[in-house]
């Protein structure tokens, strides 16, 4: 029986380990280990990437929403629009301001938010509207700005899982006010530990985000307001400076992995699409990137009929790593079900998706025979084969 873990770092960063062993050796010699030149030229690199004029690099994903919040002054009673479905980060930055998450579902295809029911939950006290591009797939970004303006509210775009996931040629984090993504080890761009990215292209907003970024503080040690330490190590920026020119052949295996299940599943029993007017008695739903230029940071599958929890049984069994992402939609979580935020009761989809969920490995570096393992299993289950 074929091993297939769900993510499997090692690879991956070995094959760079001499080149992470000289950076590291090269920030230590400096005794630069707080911000500085290797930090800048990640961000300046960032920057290009992603066609923003400013990235800032921070200390975690969850301190980039934040940060971008804070310097759109996002506060007290203002109310936020966010998905339900999503990580916790989310409404958690939003929720530490004293601001209000305001709960919109998410279409049951591509899993992002669903602007048609944001419309329906503005409200005069709307300050800003939080999509996730969830899972590596864009939220359609010119729909989304069109939203924004027609409504008045900023935007913050969480791309925490889809760092170079593009929308008609225009990449995540460059149409909002700000954008945010994580460098957890898991994402596409992994790090060595937590650290993140904001990105703008309005001059002033940079300016008021690095000055948050180190406690509200210009000059040193004067403080015009209260900031935070939301700074990026060094080392960290030179680690992820190494992997950055790397990613566009990361996001392409995944890809490439992608297309295989596809091809693979295709036709088989039991398993189709996940589009609309799919098979009402399909056993196994298959993720699609409706943008045609996600990154797959997961390949999350539908699972209906209450049998997801017997599939991630079945695939364990199997020895295949397996994950739900997310089985508590954010409205149902405790701390926010006590708050009795906006939304909860018209997020339908959320609900369901959480039951249905479970996504399978998609990583860069899987093997054919452990990719084709998985296929077949997937192929088995659906069919109604047991061990």
């Amino acid at each position: 029986m074929i091993t297939v873990p769900l993510l499997d770092l090692g690879p991956q960063n070995r094959a760079l380990e001499a080149q992470f062993e000289a950076a590291f050796r090269d920030v230590l010699r400096s005794n630069q280990f707080i911000m500085g030149p290797r930090l800048e030229a990640f961000e300046k690199d960032c920057a290009a990437f992603l066609g923003v004029k400013h990235a800032l690099g921070v200390s975690s994903g969850t301190d980039a929403l934040l940060l971008a919040l804070m310097a759109l002054d996002v506060g007290e009673g203002d109310e936020v629009l966010l998905p339900s479905f999503t990580f916790f980060a989310t409404a958690g930055s939003v929720a530490r301001l004293g601001a209000v998450p305001v709960w919109v579902d998410v279409n049951p295809h591509h899993f992002n938010l669903d602007l048609a029911d944001a419309a329906r939950k503005v409200s005069p006290r709307t300050r800003a509207i939080m999509p996730v591009h969830l899972f590596g797939q864009s939220c359609d970004l010119g729909a989304l700005q069109a939203f924004a303006s027609a409504h008045g509210i900023r935007v913050v775009e969480d791309a925490a899982q889809s760092m170079g996931a593009r929308w008609q040629g225009r990449s995540t984090m460059s149409v909002g006010d700000f954008g945010a993504t994580s460098f957890f080890p898991s994402k596409n761009l992994g790090g060595m530990g937590d650290s993140g990215l904001v990105t703008t292209s309005d001059d002033a907003l940079a300016e008021r985000a690095r000055i948050l970024r180190v406690h509200g503080m210009q000059p040193k040690y004067y403080h015009r307001e209260v900031g935070a330490n939301f700074r990026m190590d060094p080392l960290q920026a030179a680690l992820l400076h190494l992997k950055l020119p790397h990613l566009p052949s990361y996001n392409c295996a995944r890809a490439g992995n992608a297309n295989f299940y596809h091809a693979a599943l295709k036709g088989a029993p039991g398993v189709a699409e996940n589009r609309p007017g799919a098979p009402a008695d399909a056993k196994v739903l298959l993720p699609v990137d409706f943008s045609g230029q996600g990154i797959w940071n997961q390949f999350t599958l539908r699972v209906p009929g209450g049998r997801r929890d017997a599939l991630k049984a079945f695939l364990t069994a199997r020895k295949i790593g397996c994950e739900i992402y997310y089985p508590i939609p954010l409205h149902r979580q405790q701390c926010f079900a006590d708050a009795g935020y906006r939304g909860a009761d018209s997020v339908p989809v959320s609900e369901q998706l959480s039951a249905e969920v479970l996504s399978v490995p998609i990583y860069p570096e899987l093997a054919a025979e452990q990719r084709q393992w998985v296929a077949d299993s997937l192929a088995d289950f659906a069919a109604g084969k047991a061990e």
